[in-house]
């Protein structure tokens, strides 16, 4: 479970229910409460994001909430180290011998360059095949982003078209200046209620969603360059120094007791 994910909408959430109890007191919470405004915002963003997307890419969108909460499973540190391991292998027995390495690994995405390698395929062809499959997995993940960002668009717009349609009532009932200040208020809501959508839930998830992405997509850039400089005959230390250089100077390791300085020759 991704702690940062759960602690930080709890406590988005506390600190708003604080902000209420301190304000109104514990015996006027109600008055944040209202049905109508809360059918009107979130029902309105919500179909109106589903009249924009397929109904497949709207469940999925509405599904990708889950990943949030889900630990990163990437270390590139450990990604490094394995190409390593297999650069080594290939340098020592051939390049064929990396097929029956390739059962060992979990990530389909290696598993699927170094098969190629060991059919022979053209480096060229190799890149063009797991950079295509990279554009694509880029493509699903934006879609899912794109459901988060739009909803936090429309969330402060259904709000604001509450707060509209709350205004009109209050200004037919301008007649007993008693109503106007309750009126108001509910008419108001409507806009919490869309701030609330786009900026407790909407921006977060997207932005951890991106998040993901980002980390994902710069493993899988590892592995691509790894395997071609595998395919290449390169040094083994040389891959891992190349290899390093995605990484950030503080993420960088001297893997000094590892197999990648073995092989010079």
């Amino acid at each position: 479970m991704d702690l940062a994910s759960i602690l930080g909408l709890l406590l988005c959430f506390g600190m708003c229910f604080y902000g209420i109890l301190m304000n109104a007191g514990v015996e006027n919470i109600g008055r944040y409460v209202d049905p109508a405004s809360a059918i009107i915002t979130f029902g309105g963003a919500f179909f109106s994001v589903m009249a924009s997307k397929t109904m497949k890419d709207y469940i999925g969108g509405l599904k990708s909430f889950t990943l949030i909460f889900k630990a990163p499973v990437w270390d590139a540190r450990s990604i490094i180290q394995k190409i390593i391991d297999l650069s080594n292998i290939a340098r020592k027995e051939g390049l064929l011998s990396l097929e029956e390495a390739a059962g060992d690994l979990d990530d389909d995405f290696m598993k699927k360059g170094i098969l190629l390698i060991v059919d022979g395929t053209d480096p060229d062809l190799v890149r063009g095949i797991m950079e295509t499959e990279l554009i694509s997995l880029e493509d699903r993940h934006k879609n899912k982003i794109a459901f988060w960002e739009d909803l936090g668009a429309m969330g402060p717009a259904w709000g604001m078209i509450g707060t509209l349609i709350g205004l009109v009532n209050m200004l037919y009932e301008m007649s007993d200046p008693s109503s106007l200040g309750p009126s108001m208020a509910v008419a108001l809501i409507t806009t919490l209620y869309g701030s609330l959508l786009a900026n407790w839930i909407c921006a977060p998830v997207a932005g951890k969603l991106k998040s993901n992405n980002a980390a994902e997509m710069m493993m899988k850039e590892i592995m691509i360059e790894g395997l071609l400089s595998i395919q290449a005959g390169e040094n083994p230390r040389v891959i891992e120094e190349k290899l390093k250089s995605f990484l950030s100077p503080g993420e960088r390791i001297t893997q000094g007791d590892s197999d990648g300085g073995e092989e010079n020759g």
